[in-house]
């Protein structure tokens, strides 16, 4: 009786349009049995070597030189290698669906074998939290039958991606929401840049709060302040009193504006803390496993406070690595991990020393790497200066912006209420006087200077 292995090997050596499309999927671990999983090592190295498939008296030649076989399994796989033949019913999608359902049942049964060999206690390199993740991957194993865009033959599909609406995750604020065409997409790495203490923590606990109530699930992954901080943070918001009178409310009325908070929020927001520069995209994967298994809990976007003191899974925080090569390799990881997980990740950087000081913020005063503005799809930057600070206003400045022009609205204030982590929109009027030509106020000596130089045309008369 012909097996599902045999179809497979018959129809590798024989129908090379069907191993083309198959062979990039099989490994070698789908096979259990000795004889079978030499011959598909065998046509696996012929056809990466040549590019080609083997015939029958290759593989036959190419067996003899195979020494971890003992007799009897070198003459069974020698008798099968002579068996096989292409496969009597050549309809190649029959073919492909049964071999996509060959590697999805090899692939389940694999991971149910190492889960239990983890809860077992057999395999101390791995721990039993991956078991999510290792289910989830043999779960998504599949043939991916799509070998790029059509330009012209997709024009169709292409037509209907213009016109469809992409998922966006909103502001409660309106220019946020006109610079980014309604919000945040999925996948996506945006960055907050600002100086210390002008409003990064406060800028994401809001939206966290508005998220929240809008019926998002939001995990804040803090790695500054203590997960009591934001939770703080978050409460004083959205009760709508100050941070001193939150300290002072009493038990009764605590309770009573949870209730309402609890009643009005239709998402869920879980804060975890991690120490400063100990946790990378790594343990927050991990996390993001452990939140479904154990609270069914799958966020809708993901806040990382802030991206410069999270630790690289890729490079060792003591390797000869400069901070461009390591900031950049920290943003790309959360970036995937964006696209992986399928949520939008806002998170913060530091402003560098000029950048500090400066009331006109731009990319270069970005801390310790310019590889961080580069790999980040939206990017703007938090100004506060005395004049600000006196109207309770801070400006917000667009640096780069995959979802529109930059050049619309580069510049605009939102209202800032620090005592209650607040932010909102300002009246139009309070926008007339931000200029997308120049910065908020050029106190500094530069400034002075430009305004006291007057120009003698008499100087230049014979300049050509």
């Amino acid at each position: 009786m012909i097996n599902i292995e045999e179809i497979i090997f018959g129809n590798l050596i024989y129908r090379e349009e069907y191993a083309r499309k198959v062979i990039p999927f099989l490994r070698v671990d789908y096979f259990r049995d000795r004889n079978h999983k030499v011959i598909f090592e065998l046509i696996d190295k012929y056809v990466k070597q040549y590019n080609k498939l083997p015939t029958k008296e290759a593989l036959l030649i190419d067996i003899q030189s195979s020494t971890d076989l003992n007799e009897e399994q070198f003459k069974l796989t020698k008798e099968l290698i002579g068996t096989l033949k292409e496969s009597e019913d050549r309809e190649l999608d029959w073919l492909v669906d049964r071999t996509e359902e060959f590697c999805k049942d090899k692939a389940l049964y694999n991971a149910l074998m190492e889960a239990i060999k983890l809860v077992d206690k057999k395999d101390d390199k791995i721990s039993v939290g991956s078991i999510p993740k290792i289910l989830s991957d043999a779960l998504g194993v599949s043939f991916d039958s799509s070998i790029g865009h059509d330009f012209l033959l997709d024009s169709d599909e292409r037509f209907e991606l213009y016109h469809k609406r992409e998922s966006k995750i909103p502001f409660d604020l309106e220019y946020f929401n006109k610079i980014t065409d309604g919000g945040l997409p999925k996948k996506t790495l945006n960055i907050a840049l600002a100086g210390t203490g002008v409003g990064k923590s406060l800028f994401m606990c809001h939206c966290a709060a508005y998220n929240l109530i809008s019926g998002y699930n939001v995990l804040y992954i803090t790695m500054e302040m203590a997960e009591e901080k934001i939770a703080e943070r978050i409460d004083a918001n959205l009760m709508d009193v100050t941070l001193d009178e939150l300290k002072d409310l009493p038990k009764d009325s605590y309770d009573r504006k949870i209730t309402k908070i609890r009643d009005k929020a239709k998402g869920k927001l879980i804060v975890k803390e991690y120490p400063t520069a100990c946790a990378g995209s790594a343990n927050f994967r991990h996390l993001l496993g452990e939140l479904k298994v154990k609270k069914n809990f799958v966020p809708d976007i993901i806040y990382i406070d802030y991206l410069n003191i999270c630790a690289s899974s890729r490079i060792k925080p003591n390797s000869n690595v400069n901070s461009y090569m390591y900031i950049k390799a920290i943003a790309e990881e959360l970036r995937g991990l964006a696209v992986e997980s399928n949520v939008p990740i806002i998170s913060a950087t530091q402003t560098n020393r000029s950048g500090f000081t400066n009331s006109d913020v731009g990319l270069e005063d970005t801390s310790e790497s310019f590889g961080l503005p580069a790999t980040a799809d939206f990017m703007f930057a938090l100004i506060s200066t005395e004049e600000l600070e006196r109207m309770n206003q801070i400006l917000v400045k667009q640096l780069k912006n995959r979802y529109g022009d930059p050049g619309n609205n580069r510049r605009f204030v939102v209202g800032i209420d620090r005592s209650k982590m607040k932010l909102y929109d300002v009246e139009v009027a309070a926008q007339h006087n931000i200029m997308d030509d120049g910065p908020v106020a050029d106190k500094g000596k530069f400034g002075e200077k430009i305004t006291e130089f007057k120009f003698d045309k008499t100087k230049f008369q014979n300049f050509k």
